[in-house]
């Protein structure tokens, strides 16, 4: 029998995320399963043994077994019989990488109470009694990533295109006359003619997202427009819907006017003014961030870097890439970052000079975490220097 105790909690259970393993990677971790891992796989200092500690990723402890983290399957593969589901690993276990021949294995260690327990149960008959076992309702396991890194990024940049935020609700004014509007401030809004800003039906939240003006995000080849970046502010809260009323003009004849919606700040990351748009709060969603590599060709280039006035970027910061949902990318893919080679002049022989361009260098890693139609979102996880505009990704090796 196994329960699962609330006590003086008002909040529902966090239930443990059901992460998905796709066929593909299944198979792969299946192959593995049966072969094992070639020891020209394993990193150079894999350790004989490791127990995984809080704050641990599935990237880190790939990384520390393989050469290639996002080679997760493989890792999984070698131990599928004790890992059912790779993204049930806990802080405490085990792991100990076995090596036969030229294969290695990775399988996790029995607890001493678990063995000696198994010692003690007699071979010819089974007593079965019920038992009562008490878990948190908070999912222990370790995430794939530091999710934390990734997670604000859902909710703050949002690609659009140009017409989507022009008809977006909007701030008309301020309380007291007010300039500036910050968080604990009480604004006033509009929706467009066709749609006012109403209150709360079935289907929509209250919350709102606020935006500024959005700016274009260019190919850096083609120059084209693959899509709009909108700035965010903050989250307001509607408290009464946009309506009209009939009042009497200095003629003392009935007009209609309109009362603009209300709106409380709740959340501020920068001032917000007249003029800026609304966008409803989307749902939460809960997503597998699973590191793989593409399965076909990708090559793209990092068009934009998150922030303001950021001209490089490094380890942990968020980059959009020239590729999206209509090229293949999904979230999870795995791109290597390329450092373009220098454009240098061939001096070595006397009376010779040369134009010539030094080989393209990997720069790191990133994974994407967030696509559009045309864009991708994605963190950087490895970096030997630093990431600007303009520098490729692709496969990695």
């Amino acid at each position: 029998m196994l329960a699962t105790l609330a006590i003086g909690s008002a909040t529902p259970p966090v239930l443990a995320q059901n992460f998905p393993i796709t066929p593909g990677q299944r198979a792969t971790a299946e192959q593995v399963a049966q072969a094992g891992v070639p020891l020209s796989e394993l990193a150079p200092d894999a350790p004989e043994q490791y127990t995984v500690k809080r704050g641990d990723t599935l990237w880190d402890i790939s990384g520390l077994f393989l050469k290639r983290p996002w080679r997760w399957p493989e890792l999984w593969g070698m131990n599928m019989q004790e890992v059912r589901n790779p993204h049930r690993i806990y802080p405490g276990q085990q792991l100990i990488l076995e090596r036969m021949g030229d294969r290695a294995r990775l399988r996790m260690a029995r607890s001493e109470a678990a063995s000696a327990e198994q010692a003690l149960m007699p071979t010819d008959t089974v007593r079965v009694s019920p038992r009562t076992r008490i878990e948190l309702l908070a999912d222990a396991s370790i995430p794939a990533l530091r999710t934390h890194l990734i997670e604000p990024f859902l909710a703050e940049p949002v690609i659009v295109d140009e017409l989507t935020l022009q008809q977006a609700p909007r701030i008309v004014a301020a309380s007291e006359s007010r300039v500036l509007i910050t968080r604990g401030d009480r604004a006033y809004a509009r929706g467009a003619s066709t749609a006012p800003l109403t209150q709360k039906v079935a289907g929509r939240s209250d919350e709102y997202r606020v935006f500024r003006n959005a700016k274009p995000l260019h190919d850096p080849l083609t120059r084209a427009i693959l899509g709009y970046e909108a700035q965010y502010l903050g989250k307001a809260s509607l408290v009464r819907g946009e309506s009209t009323e009939m009042v009497s003009n200095a003629k003392g004849e009935q007009e209609k006017i309109v009362v603009p919606a209300t709106i409380d700040i709740v959340l501020a990351k920068e001032e917000m003014r007249v003029g800026d748009r609304l966008v409803p709060e989307p749902p939460r969603q809960f997503q597998s961030y699973v590191p793989h590599a593409p399965v076909k060709r990708m090559e793209g280039s990092i068009v934009s870097i998150y922030g303001d006035a950021v001209s490089v970027a490094g380890q942990n910061q968020v980059v959009v890439l020239n590729k999206g949902v209509a090229d293949g990318m999904e979230a999870g893919h795995v791109l290597a970052i390329l450092k373009d080679g220098e454009r240098r002049i061939d001096r070595s022989q006397a009376g010779e000079q040369t134009p010539m361009k030094l080989p393209d260098e990997r720069n790191g890693l990133l994974m994407v975490f967030r696509t559009f139609e045309k864009l991708s979102y994605a963190l950087i996880l490895e970096i030997n220097d630093t990431v600007k505009v303009g520098d490729r990704v692709s496969n990695p090796r």
